[in-house]
């Protein structure tokens, strides 16, 4: 993945590959590589998703709250509320399957599972890219 530190391997149902969290294998620093993807590319995005989604509704409400006669406003203020929920929720059903289950299967090395307990997750996550504009389409 990164100049050789960890690597790729086949996950799942062996049609797709992802970082290796599944061996602590020598010479590739996989623990310190999942700790990274983890910290980085799931926590450090949802700690800002949650930020910003949060600052925005709370811009929203202070617009609706200054026009609170204004019927438009109002509306617009629940369009957006619902949206972003349904962004935050979108985002969460996509990538907390894969984060947790990457992070039990590296925290349990050794353990048994079939190719589902990780086909599944994986393919929510690698699908996520289409959700984001199919919400922001249908809710505008």
């Amino acid at each position: 993945p990164l100049v050789g530190w960890s690597r790729y391997i086949p996950e799942g149902m062996q049609c797709s590959c992802g970082v290796d969290y599944y061996t602590r294998a020598e010479g590739f620093n996989n623990e310190s590589f999942v700790v990274y993807m983890f910290v980085c590319h799931f926590l450090t995005p949802l700690t800002i998703v949650f930020f910003c989604y949060g600052r925005l509704l709370c811009a929203v409400k202070e617009a609706a709250a200054a026009q609170q006669e204004s019927e438009t406003t109002q509306r617009a203020e629940r369009e957006v509320t619902r949206m972003v929920v349904l962004m935050v929720i979108a985002f969460l059903v996509c990538w907390l399957p894969y984060a947790g289950v990457a992070w039990w299967i590296f925290t349990h090395q050794g353990s048994e599972f079939g190719p589902v307990f990780m086909t599944i997750p994986a393919f929510f996550a690698k699908s996520s890219s289409i959700y984001n504009p199919m919400i922001y389409i249908c809710m505008n």
